[in-house]
């Protein structure tokens, strides 16, 4: 289907406004897989909050000048779907990743995250990447580790004490 220029110019902008936005990005080849797939793995982006849309690759290009994803340009070549990641970096690659998983026709190309142009083969780590909630927790848990420590030890001496005098007193009763 031929697109006019009014709807290549609202898809450019439409996938920049995304991209500016976004914390990562991936473009994946997707040649070969059935519409019930993609339709699959679309659904899936969704429900994780994840933007992906097919675009050709000169729209995608112009979409991504100026943006910190115009590291992608060069390796956007043949048919690619990309997915931008909304709030979490690893959400995208999450996606892909369990999608690629079931199904080998879905390539990873090109991989950014802030700027940076990761290799395909980092896909992994970015996917288990922790998410806002469990980074949280994580550092919660760090923070409050010293603390419980700290009273442990402040109670041990009282512990201690108690534990030898029922000790004594066990040892009387059964003299």
């Amino acid at each position: 289907m031929r697109l006019t220029l009014e709807a290549k110019k609202a898809i450019v902008s439409e996938v920049a406004e995304v991209a500016a936005n976004a914390p990562s990005a991936i473009a994946a080849e997707y040649s070969g897989i059935n519409v019930s797939d993609m339709t699959e793995l679309r659904q899936t982006a969704r429900d994780a909050g994840v933007y992906m849309r097919v675009v050709r690759n000169t729209l995608a290009r112009r979409a991504l000048e100026n943006t910190r994803f115009e590291c992608m340009r060069e390796g956007m070549v043949g048919p690619l779907l990309l997915a931008f990641s909304h709030e979490e970096p690893g959400s995208a690659a999450k996606v892909i990743r369990d999608f690629a998983r079931k199904n080998d026709k879905l390539v990873v190309k090109v991989i950014a995250l802030d700027g940076r142009l990761l290799q395909p083969s980092d896909l992994e780590a970015l996917a288990s990447l922790p998410g806002r909630d469990e980074a949280i927790s994580m550092l919660m848990g760090v923070m409050k580790a010293p603390v419980a420590k700290f009273v442990r030890t402040l109670a041990e001496p009282h512990a201690k004490l108690v534990r030898t005098i029922a000790a004594i007193r066990d040892q009387k009763q059964a003299a």
